[in-house]
């Protein structure tokens, strides 16, 4: 499969970063009022950190190949 570059998922992905950045710099306020508070303090930052982690490879457009290698494992094409 070939890269090809897409500025849709640049900017997609680029929203998606700003959204896990956004959760953990307000991680606090995020786990008091929607989870538990305290005792999921790190549940929050670590949700963060995977989705900031998401929005990179989706930036990259790196997520189809990723895909495709593991459907092919799956699969077994």
């Amino acid at each position: 499969m070939d890269f090809n570059f897409s500025i849709g998922w640049l900017f997609g992905g680029l929203a998606i970063t700003l959204a896990g950045g956004l959760i953990v710099v307000f991680y606090r306020q995020i786990a008091e009022n929607l989870a538990n508070g305290v005792s999921s303090y790190d549940k929050v930052k670590l949700f963060g950190i995977i989705t900031i982690i998401i929005g990179l490879i989706c930036t990259a457009n790196l997520h189809i190949i990723l895909l495709t290698l593991l459907f092919n494992l799956l699969f077994g094409r």
